[in-house]
């Protein structure tokens, strides 16, 4: 039995005394749920919430504003907003809402909706939103000394000065003005705290580079007291990797592409079309930069100055392009090369360019031949077309002894003292001649009259050919039109080569000069902006 009541003790023990700790418990919750009833009442029974909670009338309430920057949601170039998530931080002092601790126990602070006490009419001066008030009123929190925070979030829209000078390697900074709506300073001394950015979600366009603040006073010609405002200035710089894939990149590489047009052969009959093709190309990123980009005149933006310079580039090389085609198919009946057109690209720019006319090695002997039979023909007794008599005596013509070898080598024909090729520079021997007319004329004495015989003198060979003059004078007509047509043959194609290579030389010429502009154009603008340097080293590595 004693072991039992000792079990029992144990056990009932340990239970009364959890239950004296939960009943006192009670008690005191229920006391506290008292003690706040009655404060409320208390404080609220002769509460005005239009009265400013100071002592003196005449004496500023102190009220310090902090933010709380938690994301940057949207920047709208277009329509210049920004848009913030945000809270807002409103700390002051309420002498109407102070207790004795002592008297309330329990109670260490009150929470009263925001609509039942005097609260300070912070607005956001540069808003862009609908209701202006972009804020959810929350409940402010009051402690038994009277100091009351008031931390109000919301999605702010606010105006904000879009510089696109330098897009896409930017930098923003948009204000985010506060102050009081109606109280002056001498009303309201309103103060500024530190932004807090250790929550802040990073945005995928744009970095946060920080977030000063600075109070101001300003001075209106109406009135003459301050009004303070607290602005608060987001400093961000854009994330260019997304702009340099989509919209640099390939900018680069269509200009790129414009330079292969000097490439391309003229006779390919493409080179106006690829140079369109990359102008249209450049155009349509161009309207993609439009439609992003605010429509402003105070500057040209960045990457809007480097597409006009490519473009700029493009048709400039379509417009050579055109004078290109125009020398490769140039007509030989319009008339030959200008010097001055001769000395500038065939002479300088080919020796500079390091380029050689086709064939000019081959073709230089060919024009000393044809000049020296030139003067050798021009040096001949018998005019093309003219024949004067069609009996000519041969051994009359004298010139020094050709060499002979064989008897081919010594039989030339002549037509009216006309020389074949093998010998160019030698008329024929005086033993020798050609019997026009039934008469052949090759040895002194020789009265041989039968036409169309060949006979032959003691030193040479005769022929004689039975064709009636106006047949031989026909024949001469028709070798000499057709000579004629070949050296102008001859003369339209040297002249269509030099127009070819003049193109050629320009195509080469214009590589260079628009491959080294673009270069130049590419670098010089791109690195213009501040900050391209820092960009690329965070962006693209």
């Amino acid at each position: 039995m004693s072991g039992g009541r000792m079990t029992g003790h144990k056990f009932w023990g340990p239970c009364s005394f959890g239950f004296y700790i939960w009943t006192v418990i009670l008690f005191k919750g229920s006391m506290q749920g008292e003690h706040q009833r009655r404060l409320y009442k208390e404080l609220l029974a002769n509460y005005n919430r239009l009265e400013r909670p100071v002592v003196n009338d005449s004496a500023p309430i102190l009220v310090e504003l902090g933010l709380t920057l938690l994301q940057i949601i949207d920047v709208d170039e277009k329509n210049q907003v920004l848009m913030t998530n945000a809270w807002l931080q409103l700390h002051w002092t309420d002498v109407y809402l102070s207790w004795n601790p002592e008297n309330y126990p329990g109670v260490q602070n009150l929470r009263f909706p925001s609509d039942q006490i005097w609260t300070p009419d912070i607005l956001l001066y540069n808003s862009a939103d609908e209701r202006f008030d972009a804020t959810f009123h929350t409940n402010v929190l009051v402690n038994a000394s009277g100091y009351c925070q008031y931390i109000p979030p919301g999605i702010l829209k606010s105006t904000c000065y879009i510089d696109v000078r330098w897009f896409p390697f930017d930098v923003q900074k948009c204000n985010l003005k506060f102050g009081s709506w109606t109280h002056n300073g001498w009303l309201l001394d309103l103060q500024m705290l530190d932004v807090d950015t250790s929550t802040y979600i990073p945005n995928g366009e744009w970095d946060l580079v920080g977030v000063p603040a600075k109070r101001n006073e300003l001075y209106y010609e109406c009135c003459k007291e301050p009004y303070p405002d607290v602005t608060f200035t987001v400093t961000m710089r854009r994330r260019t990797l997304y702009y340099g894939l989509n919209l640099l990149i390939p900018c680069v590489l269509i200009s790129g592409l414009a330079l292969l047009v000097f490439l391309l052969p003229a006779d390919s009959g493409e080179k106006i079309s690829l140079g369109i093709t990359v102008l249209l190309s450049l155009t349509v990123f161009m309207l993609l930069v439009a439609e992003i980009m605010p429509a402003t005149s105070d500057s040209v933006p960045l990457i809007a100055q480097y597409f006009a310079s490519t473009m700029m580039i493009v048709g400039m090389s379509v417009v050579v392009t055109v004078i290109v085609l125009q020398f490769h198919h140039h007509d030989p009946q319009g008339g030959k090369m200008p010097k001055w057109v001769r000395v500038v690209l065939l002479n300088w720019c080919a020796w500079f360019l390091r380029m050689k006319q086709p064939g000019d090695e081959r073709k230089r002997p060919h024009h000393k031949y044809r000049h020296s039979s030139q003067q050798h023909s021009s040096s001949s007794s018998i005019e093309m077309g003219t024949v004067p008599s069609l009996t000519v005596p041969l051994a009359q013509t004298s010139c020094s002894p050709c060499p002979t070898g064989t008897s081919n080598g010594s039989m030339n024909l002549y037509f009216g003292n006309y020389h074949t090729m093998e010998s160019p520079h030698c008329p024929p021997s005086s033993d020798s001649g050609v019997a026009l007319g039934g008469r052949v004329y090759g040895s002194p004495g020789d009265d041989t009259d039968a036409p169309g015989i060949i006979g032959s003198g003691p030193g040479g060979l005769g022929i004689g050919v039975g064709i009636p003059p106006p047949e031989i004078q026909r024949i001469l007509q028709e070798v000499s039109y057709i000579a004629q047509r070949f050296r102008d043959q001859d003369e339209a194609e040297a002249i269509c080569s030099e127009w070819k290579f003049a193109a050629a030389v320009v195509d080469r010429l214009c590589l260079v000069a628009f491959s080294l502009f673009s270069i130049i154009c590419t670098f010089t603008i791109l690195m213009s902006a501040p900050n391209f340097i820092e960009a690329v080293s965070k962006d693209f590595t």
